[in-house]
């Protein structure tokens, strides 16, 4: 029988050297065999064949050369990597601008333009990353060091991996000639780790016209692997949006040998104690009901009776207070969550303190209503010397993209093409991307991800954390995901 990937006219010794040269366990091997070996074919893949072993070569310079690019957020200078991406899209004439609030933050997009019968695909990737505690990690956090099969670097999970996807997705679009019904737009943007005035909000306010798209592709989303083999492909299709508040308890200030009823360190404390202790409404919606529905199906027969069972309003009370101390990942999805993360009160042991604060970090379901919201934590509260003040609502809640749309059923045939015996999940994102901004306008917008293996993702490593890491292979594999998808919805027929 001819493979898929000799089809493509690969022959399987080039392919395993291409898998060598790129791995170092077996495990992870065989990943690197299932998303070469199983190159899906059809109209848009026959036409435009990829020489994956070249790309992967091409496409881990460039990832080298962005991870050891600093640009930490605060301050960003994410103009040194945008100006860097501009480079190598003009040298392929690419044509790729600059947008910028701050000189220092620039955000870049390049377009290739279709026959204009079908609207946009946008494809984003950020390239701040948040700051590095150094004496924490094992290695230089910027240095891209190659260890035991991954790149560990600041940034590899979180976004330079997408980042260069789309860069090279713009450059095989290009080199192929491929033929779109879709304008294809690649967004490198700034600020994403909290300071978005200079990113999103800048393009989607000040430059919308550069961006407006039928379809989103960006981060949010993971590829999930046991045992070598994918298991599930996480697309993400709606998050949580932050709404978080400061609690501020006012009191008498006094020595601390004379007992005050108006403490307002007591005060906070019990404040606290009741919002910790709450649970807010359980709801679900089409994203959260087909991910706990699609899980139980890879599951356990023991996980899959609590998956399905979380649908059933009669089981959901044992079943969320299973997942709150077994699988909080799980807890998270149900309701808008409320978790007391600072608290600052007193300066000496022997004073009253007239006043105290705490901050509570508030993860709104996509339909959350934040100012219906603060008044039910002012209800639960019922302290009148306790003031709630809202931070701001810095993204918006919009609802789920559609699990019906070209783009999600296209997500899936890739999925089920390059990973056979995986399931698609659509997935609620409990923390927040640059999405939320794009989705708000219409967009329908969907997050997906590198490959991990469980082990990895309960075991540090990840986006955030110290010792941040990439596997090697799941790079290219992460390309081809992108490539193939857009060729399912942009190339002409």
């Amino acid at each position: 029988m001819i493979s898929a990937a000799q089809k493509l006219g690969f022959h399987p010794k080039k392919m395993w050297l291409c898998v060598l040269v790129l791995l170092s366990t077996s495990s992870q091997s065989v990943l690197a065999q299932s998303s070469i070996e199983t190159t899906p074919v059809g109209n848009a893949q026959d036409r435009y064949p990829v020489d994956w072993q070249a790309v992967a070569a091409e496409s881990m310079e460039y990832f080298l050369a962005l991870l050891r690019t600093n640009t930490s957020n605060p301050p960003g200078n994410e103009t040194e990597v945008a100006t860097y991406l501009q480079r190598v899209l003009q040298q392929e004439d690419i044509k790729a601008e600059l947008f910028a609030l701050d000189p220092t933050r620039a955000n870049l997009v390049a377009r290739l333009r279709g026959n204009g019968s079908k609207a946009p695909i946008l494809v984003m990737g950020h390239t701040d990353v948040v700051g590095v505690q150094p004496d924490r990690w094992s290695v230089d956090p910027f240095g891209a060091v190659a260890k035991d099969g991954y790149i560990y670097s600041r940034g590899s999970l979180d976004d330079k991996d997408n980042v260069t996807a789309g860069l090279m997705l713009m450059l095989l679009l290009r080199r192929a000639g491929v033929e779109l019904d879709r304008d294809v737009i690649f967004l490198a943007e700034a600020g994403e780790e909290g300071t978005t005035k200079f990113g999103i909000d800048y393009m989607v306010d000040q430059h919308w016209n550069q961006i407006a798209s039928e379809f989103c592709l960006a981060e949010g989303g993971g590829t999930v692997a046991r045992d070598g083999e994918v298991r599930y492909v996480k697309i993400a299709t709606t998050e949580k949006f932050p709404m978080r508040v400061r609690l501020v308890a006012r009191g008498t200030a006094g020595h601390g040998s004379i007992p005050r009823l108006d403490n307002a360190v007591s005060a906070l404390a019990r404040a606290v104690a009741r919002v910790a202790a709450w649970q807010s409404p359980l709801r679900l919606n089409e994203t959260t009901r087909a991910y706990f529905s699609r899980l139980s199906e890879i599951s356990s027969p023991e996980e899959a009776a609590r998956y399905r069972g979380v649908l059933d309003p009669k089981q959901q009370q044992r079943i969320e207070h299973y997942f709150a101390e077994h699988e909080p990942q799980h807890y998270a999805l149900l309701r808008t969550s409320v978790v007391p993360t600072i608290m600052n009160a007193g300066f000496r042991r022997n004073v009253i303190p007239g006043e105290a604060e705490a901050t509570l970090d508030i993860r709104g379901l996509p339909d959350e209503n934040p100012e219906e919201f603060y008044r039910d934590l002012a209800v639960l509260i019922n302290d009148p010397n306790i003031e709630i003040i809202p931070e701001g609502v810095y993204r918006p809640g919009s609802p789920p993209s559609s699990l019906e749309s070209e783009m999600f059923q296209a997500l899936e045939r890739i999925t089920d093409r390059l990973f056979p015996n995986a399931v698609t999940l659509p997935s609620m994102l409990t923390a927040a991307t640059d999405m939320a901004q794009v989705r708000a306008q219409g967009t329908q917008c969907y997050g997906f991800g590198a490959v991990r293996t469980e082990e990895d993702i309960v075991g540090g490593g990840g986006a955030h954390g110290d010792d941040e890491r990439i596997m090697e292979s799941s790079l290219l594999t992460l390309i081809q995901y992108l490539w193939y998808t857009v060729l399912e919805v942009a190339a002409s027929e």
